[in-house]
């Protein structure tokens, strides 16, 4: 068993398939990102940079999505509690996962465009 998943299996049941739901997600979408764990918490990275991280507290997920994402996203986000780089997705509420599918999607193009240009100088 590794962090990220002894991490998970701290948690009540609920906070538990929502964690290994976002941990699918962030996979199946970017199958080649680096799970580890940072800032006490899952983090992935992608091309070695950060692509997203979350935590789960007593009420919510945290979801760290870095501050582009959330800026991007900030209309849809809006009806969450927010920090300066996470978001807070309450147990009792549902789920947003196409939501954060497209967070994850927008930071890989984002971390592809910037290495891109960055390849070009």
């Amino acid at each position: 068993m590794n962090l990220v998943e002894e991490y998970i299996a701290k948690f009540n049941e609920n906070a538990k398939q929502r964690m290994e739901l976002l941990r699918n997600t962030i996979h199946t979408i970017v199958p080649s990102a680096e799970e580890g764990f940072n800032y006490a918490m899952p983090s992935y990275k992608y091309k070695g940079k950060p692509l997203i991280y979350f935590a789960a507290y007593k009420n919510h997920i945290g979801v760290y999505a870095t501050p582009s994402s959330h800026s991007n996203f900030s209309n849809e986000l809006a009806q969450y509690k927010q920090g300066k780089c996470s978001v807070q997705f309450r147990h009792l509420e549902p789920f947003p996962i196409s939501l954060i599918q497209k967070m994850i999607v927008f930071k890989q193009k984002e971390i592809d465009q910037k290495l891109l240009a960055k390849s070009k100088k």
